[in-house]
């Protein structure tokens, strides 16, 4: 299979986890283009007999880190909404008790934010996340503990952070 197929093969994933992280789904794609660019570019850097799933995803990752990086120097806010219409809240308890899930998870740290999509859209092996994520399998598995515990107890709450009641059917 030619290294070119390989990455189109590859295209679906690196845009689901970029959508994940990024939370604007226009900067999600340019997040793709840009990792999809570098790829072709630095092409003699891949090892051929290796699978190029992890080379990309680690390369989307440190793409992700470098943008937000910039981002804070140039004292940029990126907001998914900016200039768009607020819907109104839905009054469906399932459509709240996801929104309720995706609030707590964008509270939660970076590094762990990032471990957890990785493992929860890819479903990689720890090995190959921790290779994506440029970490220790140890350190992996410590930040994916740390982010569900984050979760639960974020979830568990009665209240909310505004002091509204919580939705109990989310676990």
């Amino acid at each position: 299979m030619s290294f070119e197929r390989r990455i189109c093969d590859q295209i679906p994933h690196l845009q689901r986890y970029a959508r994940a992280l990024c939370d604007n789904p226009g900067q999600a794609e340019d997040l793709v283009q840009d990792c999809l660019e570098r790829a072709l570019r630095k092409r003699h850097l891949w090892m051929p007999g290796r699978s190029v799933r992890p080379w990309l995803f680690r390369m989307l990752y440190r793409l992700y880190l470098n943008d937000r990086a910039s981002a804070r120097r140039r004292r940029e806010t990126l907001t998914p909404d900016a200039g768009l219409e607020r819907p109104q809240e839905a009054r469906q308890e399932p459509f709240l008790a996801c929104h309720e899930a995706m609030e707590a998870m964008r509270a939660l740290p970076r590094e762990q934010r990032a471990a957890l999509l990785l493992m929860v859209l890819e479903s990689p092996g720890y090995a190959e996340a921790a290779r994506i994520l440029g970490i220790k399998v140890g350190t992996l598995r410590s930040r994916l503990s740390r982010a569900r515990e984050t979760l639960r107890q974020a979830l568990d709450s009665p209240t909310r952070d505004d002091g509204r009641p919580r939705l109990r059917s989310v676990k």
